[in-house]
């Protein structure tokens, strides 16, 4: 979710409707999250609803979630099974066609923060080397650079003594 968790998102859900349709075994809620028109994905509604709700463990399908013209409300009809095969048996399954692509399109997208993550360390630990070899690097020249100026001062002193 890309939303701050201590925003209070919660508390933003009102319930418009909870209905037990017990002839389909269902749960059907349907509830407005103002101020989050255009900002509101239909995973998001889900996991902000199971969280509301406290439906850990139960099938949560967004059914429709309609945003109203010249307003911030989005109104979200959910339907809440017990049982996965049961609610494929009673919904589209284009519907379920679309949950799926949008569970693959989020999980593909965490996979590819946590290899960015690896791979930005691996970049830091090459930086680290680099940065190490390059002063072991600096350090030898600085040794033949004071090699250098030792062999030019021995030099010199040998001249000067030539000359006396």
């Amino acid at each position: 979710m890309k939303y701050p968790k201590d925003f209070g998102y919660m508390s933003l859900i009102q319930t418009l409707s909870d209905v037990n349709n017990t002839f389909l075994s269902r749960r059907e809620l349907t509830c407005d999250f103002p101020g989050l028109s255009g900002k509101l994905k239909s995973m998001e509604a889900v996991d902000m609803i199971t969280k509301e709700f406290k439906l850990d463990g139960k099938v949560v399908i967004p059914m429709r979630l309609k945003t109203h013209v010249g307003m911030l409300k989005v109104t979200g009809t959910f339907y809440v099974y017990d049982d996965e095969g049961l609610a494929k048996k009673h919904i589209n399954p284009t519907i379920f066609s679309r949950l799926e692509k949008t569970k693959a399109k989020i999980a593909e997208a965490e996979k590819a923060a946590v290899e960015e993550k690896t791979d930005e360390a691996a970049v830091e630990e090459k930086t680290d080397e680099a940065a190490v070899e390059e002063k072991t690097d600096e350090a030898a020249v600085e040794e033949k650079t004071d090699e250098a100026a030792v062999e030019e001062k021995t030099d010199e002193a040998a001249v000067e003594e030539k000359t006396e």
